[in-house]
């Protein structure tokens, strides 16, 4: 727990927090600007406020938010001699890389739940809808979140190794595009092989959109959830095996 607290602290005052309130809030308005430009009401209530804003966030803004918030979380190792006093350290590898990935993923399920709250507020304020959204869409943030631990392990551990602030930012477009694909495809195989898959077939639960059927059923949440697990742990464990090899730079 210390090594998390200590990563936290890093991040207190970082452009972090600007992330995981901005993007998300302006995908919902983005989405609430299009509605309004055609001059209709949302047809499904929150079913279509929920298509234009979440579903979308899921394609592509998602996975790159999450890489923009590993290279923030990793930029101050790479700096100056920080990458040596890292190494150099008594803290083993696994929990220089459990406390990085647990940051990210707890930054990016902060994500959600912004991106949660922007959508009743929107739909509420702007478009008048009745209540709050129906119930499973709260369940399916929830999945949204465990579906984001992996993407956050992959991103941490891209960024561990890539100096680079951009370029596992690139990666994340890379993958969340073949992931677009493969999903329209529907390949749902794909969810056990890449996490940008994963999260863009969480974000299409109950929605009947790309390779989703509409109900959300046991067998849905169990894959994704099965994905979720097997894709963290294993990708942690590489990344720790990684780090384990890496030296100091001079």
């Amino acid at each position: 727990m210390g090594a998390v607290r200590a990563e936290f602290l890093k991040v207190k005052r970082s452009l972090s927090w600007a992330v995981v309130v901005l993007l998300p809030v302006a995908m919902v308005l983005s989405g609430a600007a299009g509605t309004l430009a055609s001059g209709e009401r949302p047809e499904d209530g929150w079913h279509t406020m929920w298509l234009r804003s979440v579903v979308f966030h899921g394609l592509f803004p998602l996975a790159i938010g999450i890489g923009i918030l590993a290279s923030l979380v990793w930029r101050a190792e790479h700096r100056g001699g920080n990458w040596n006093a890292l190494m150099s350290g008594p803290t083993p590898s696994w929990r220089i890389v459990t406390a990085k990935a647990v940051v990210v993923a707890v930054l990016a399920a902060a994500t959600q739940v912004v991106l949660l709250v922007a959508v009743i507020v929107i739909g509420s304020l702007v478009f008048g809808l009745p209540g709050m959204p129906p119930g499973e869409y709260f369940l399916i943030s929830i999945l949204i979140v465990l579906a984001c631990v992996p993407v956050a392990v992959l991103q941490s551990g891209l960024s561990m190794i890539m100096r680079s602030f951009a370029a596992p930012i690139a990666v994340a477009f890379a993958g969340a595009g073949v992931s677009v694909v493969l999903l329209l495809a529907e390949l749902d195989a794909a969810v056990f092989v890449l996490p940008y898959a994963l999260i863009g077939r969480a974000t299409q639960l109950g929605t009947g959109t790309f390779a989703d059927t509409g109900p959300v059923t046991a067998g849905d949440v169990a894959s994704i959830v099965i994905a979720a697990v097997t894709l963290a742990v294993l990708l942690t464990t590489a990344t720790v095996s990684i780090l384990d090899r890496r030296d100091t730079r001079t």
